[in-house]
C-alpha cells in the first residue's frame, strides 16, 4: 500500500484502467441490448405481416388431458385394502348431477353422460368462462 501512495501516477493508471474497463462493459451491454431489440422487432414485424394467421395457430396441436369426473370420496387405507371385485364405493356426486369436465386438472365445463354407439360420452351443459376460471385459480 505504501508504494501506491508514493507513486500517484500508478494509482491514476489503476483508476484509468478501471474506468476504461467499465466503459467497455457498458458498451458491450448496450450492443447486446440493441441486438436483442432488433431480434424482437423482427419477430413482431413477422407476425403483423401475415406470416401467421393467428397467434393461437401455434398452440392448436398441443395435446391436453381431458377428464370427466363422476365424483370423489375419501377413504381410509385399511378400507382401501379391503376392496375386492364387486365392492361398491360411495362417491360424493349425486345421481343425475352434472359431472365436472377438467382439462389438465382445471375445471372448464359441466355436462351429462350420454351413450353413443355403445361408448360413453359427455354432453356439455355449462361451460366455465375464462374470467371464472381465473377467479377460481386465485382462491
Amino acid at each position: 500500500m505504501a508504494e501506491d501512495n508514493d507513486n500517484p501516477v500508478a494509482a491514476d493508471d489503476d483508476w484509468g484502467a478501471a474506468i476504461a474497463e467499465q466503459e467497455q462493459a457498458e458498451a458491450a451491454a448496450l450492443k447486446a441490448q440493441q441486438a436483442s431489440a432488433t431480434v424482437f422487432k423482427d419477430l413482431a414485424s413477422t407476425s403483423t405481416n401475415g406470416a401467421t394467421h393467428n397467434d393461437l395457430d401455434f398452440i392448436l396441436d398441443i395435446p391436453v388431458q381431458l377428464t370427466v369426473e363422476l365424483g370423489r370420496t375419501k377413504i381410509a387405507i385399511k378400507n382401501l385394502l379391503q376392496l375386492a371385485q364387486g365392492s361398491v364405493v360411495e362417491l360424493d356426486g349425486l345421481a343425475g348431477e352434472p359431472m365436472d369436465v377438467l382439462v389438465n386438472g382445471c375445471l372448464i365445463a359441466q355436462g351429462e353422460v350420454v351413450v353413443v354407439n355403445d361408448k360413453f360420452g359427455i354432453r356439455l351443459t355449462d361451460i366455465i368462462t375464462p374470467s371464472e376460471r381465473v377467479r377460481k385459480l386465485s382462491k
